[in-house]
């Protein structure tokens, strides 16, 4: 298993692309918006993609749900996060749905022959716009039994789970898409408010993604690019074994680290076993030639990626929609959707 996970620019595969694919440092691809038209050619260009590579690979995509879910017509519309509780009736009813939205979302993805979405979202809705309502609630409290019911229905789907963005984003109001966000409180202050979910469910996730921002009260680095906090404190203390991703080294967050070939090797030095690198083929060209040299190093790391993370054979989608749990999960989807138009009318 190999180091970079790379994007796609459209519907189909180019020639740059599946050149790209049968480079030896290329291990993963996530897909967007942009690479999807119908299920159809989604699916051609799964088999596409997976022919094409050098290696076996994991292919990703954010299918988190509300406004952050790449692939709509033909999909069920999964819900943002926040509305699994505040639309509920009931702490168990919110379990319930937590767990057969979680599955419902996974079993569509791996449908499509895709590996994992990067969910479920484990900051807090606190400040952060672009956390916002993709998390499930305002308090860590809140949000560990419900994210872990969500864990437990990819789980049961055969998806491995992915926690995001440690040690947490929704404390800070600037976006790492288009900003480098600092966190300027104590670590006592990060540890009582954002780290609970992560702490209490390392144990549960298969995959973690490090989120874009420089807590200085702790390091000087973007926790993606942190030792500290990969090696010292998600490793060491939190005694997590799953896979590192970073998140894209495009994001104007990680800008702090330097080239793109710098952003890299810094990810990797401090713990990521996967660096995404998105939205920039010219980066992402610079980033694969770069790691090349320290390819055999790098193997040895990740042979374990491939493994904890590749899906087992999931249901087509003609029998997925003849299976009694999808039609259960849509009647809680009606539901709910009955509750935010309902609502929505009142206001």
């Amino acid at each position: 298993m190999t180091a970079v996970m790379i994007d796609l620019t459209g519907h189909e595969l180019t020639a740059e692309e599946r050149e790209l694919l049968a480079h030896p440092a290329v291990g993963g691809v996530i897909l967007f918006s942009r690479n999807f038209h119908d299920i159809d050619q989604l699916v051609e260009l799964v088999r596409q993609t997976r022919a094409a590579a050098r290696n076996p690979l994991i292919i990703a995509v954010d299918h988190e749900g509300g406004r952050v879910q790449r692939f709509k017509d033909g999909f069920s519309k999964i819900p943002a996060m926040a509305d699994i509780l505040l639309k509920a009736s009931s702490d168990e009813q919110a379990l319930l749905w937590a767990q057969e939205m979680g599955w419902l979302m996974a079993t569509e993805v791996l449908a499509m022959d895709i590996d994992i979405s990067f969910a479920p979202v484990l900051d807090i809705n606190g400040i952060s716009e672009v956390i916002g309502n993709r998390a499930f609630a305002t308090e860590a409290t809140q949000i560990i039994p419900v994210a872990r019911a969500f864990i437990r229905g990819m789980h049961q789907a055969g998806m491995k789970a992915t926690g995001k963005h440690f040690p947490g984003h929704g404390s800070v109001r600037a976006d790492s898409h288009i900003e480098i966000p600092i966190d300027e409180r104590s670590w006592n202050e990060i540890l009582e408010t954002d780290l609970p979910p992560f702490i209490e469910l390392a144990s549960s996730l298969d995959a973690m993604m490090p989120a874009h921002v420089i807590y200085p009260a702790v390091d000087d680095k973007p926790a993606g690019f942190s030792h500290y906090w990969l090696q010292d404190i998600l490793r060491a203390q939190l005694q997590f074994k799953g896979i590192i991703f970073s998140d894209d080294l495009g994001m104007a967050g990680a800008t702090v680290a330097g080239s793109m070939t710098d952003r890299a090797y810094a990810a990797l030095d401090a713990g990521c076993d996967m660096v995404l690198v998105c939205n920039d083929r010219a980066g992402a060209i610079e980033v694969i030639e770069a790691i090349e040299p320290r390819l055999a190093q790098l193997n040895k790391q990740q042979e374990r990626c491939y493994q904890q993370l590749a899906k087992p054979a999931g249901m087509t989608l003609s029998v997925l929609h003849n299976h009694p749990r999808w039609h259960a999960a849509q009647a809680i989807l009606s539901e709910m959707a009955s509750k935010i138009a309902s609502e929505s009318t009142d206001s």
